[in-house]
Formats: structure tokens, C-alpha cells, sequence
């Protein structure tokens, strides 16, 4: 995967260079964005937050296993000398509640996701901005992720050949 990054990253700077003239430069950058991210303060207050949820959440979650144990520990210490009905009975009580906590743990985790995008989708879309202003300001054509090899930032100046290369294979 990653050769082949880099034989496309290749490709392109190799097509690039042949296709400007020799008077322009063509700019080319690259960034690692979640380091970027790490290092916005706002990404701190966003994880705290995020964190304070997740513990308020924990917290919930142990008192109904504490709640879960007590009820399941007291069934097992009488259920000998339960009567067949009220065994019964303890037993779906026990299994409702089972089913409550594995219940609250899926929302729980749906809820922190939720919670996360949350949070940091203004953090992304202000790191984003700054990428793209600074691509601009500098006149870089191409900015490259380092993690994964895409392109983050593309030139408005830089042309889309899909509509050549369908002409080129005939396709209307």
C-alpha cells in the first residue's frame, strides 16, 4: 500500500515537473494532521470534556453492577430455600437486569461517539481552514497527508483531466 503511494506520489511529482514551464515552480507540501490537532488547545478541552462524559458514564455503569451483583450474590445464598415461583421470578429479575446494563453499555458507547464527533468536529473544520489558507498564502498547488499519502489541499489552479481521459477511451 504504501509502495504504492508512493509510486502514484512519484507519478504525479514526475508529470508535474514535465508539465510546467521553466519560469513556474510548482509547490508541493505535506503535513501530519494529527499532530496538528494534538497541538490546538482546543483539542485538550475537547478530551477533557469528552473524558468527564466517559467517567459520569463509568460511574452510572458500576452502580448497576454493584446493584447486579448484590441482587445476584443474595439469589444465590437463598435460592435453595426459595419456592419454585419466586426462584423463577429472581432469575428473570436477575436477566432483566442483565439485559439492562449490556443495553446502557451500547448507548453509553453510541452516546461518547456521538459526544466525540461532537466535540471535535469544529476542532477538524479549523485545521482544515488554517491547511487550506496556509496552501493558499503560499501558493502551494498540492498538500499531502504524511500518514496516509492523500491530498488534503488541491489547487483551484490545478486541472481535473477526467473529462480528457474519458474522451481518450470514448466515453461521452
Amino acid at each position: 500500500m504504501k509502495r504504492t503511494i508512493k509510486v502514484i506520489l512519484f507519478a504525479v511529482f514526475f508529470a508535474a515537473s514535465n508539465l510546467l514551464n521553466a519560469q513556474a515552480t510548482l509547490k508541493l507540501g505535506h503535513i501530519d494532521t494529527q499532530a496538528l490537532i494534538a497541538a490546538m488547545p482546543e483539542t485538550k478541552i475537547a478530551q477533557t470534556n469528552l473524558e468527564k462524559e466517559a467517567k459520569s458514564l463509568e460511574e452510572a455503569m458500576e452502580i448497576m453492577e454493584v446493584e447486579y451483583r448484590n441482587k445476584l450474590n443474595d439469589y444465590v445464598q437463598k435460592r435453595d430455600s426459595l419456592v419454585a415461583l419466586v426462584r423463577a421470578n429472581r432469575e428473570q429479575e436477575l436477566q432483566e437486569l442483565q439485559q439492562r446494563i449490556q443495553g446502557f453499555e451500547q448507548q453509553a458507547q453510541q452516546q461518547l461517539q456521538q459526544k466525540q464527533q461532537e466535540l471535535f468536529k469544529p476542532i477538524m473544520a479549523k485545521a482544515k481552514k488554517a491547511i487550506e489558507d496556509v496552501a493558499r498564502e503560499n501558493s502551494f498547488y498540492y498538500i499531502f497527508e504524511m500518514s496516509t499519502g492523500a491530498i488534503v489541499y488541491a489547487s483551484p489552479e490545478s486541472t481535473d483531466i477526467l473529462a480528457l481521459v474519458k474522451k481518450k477511451l470514448g466515453i461521452l
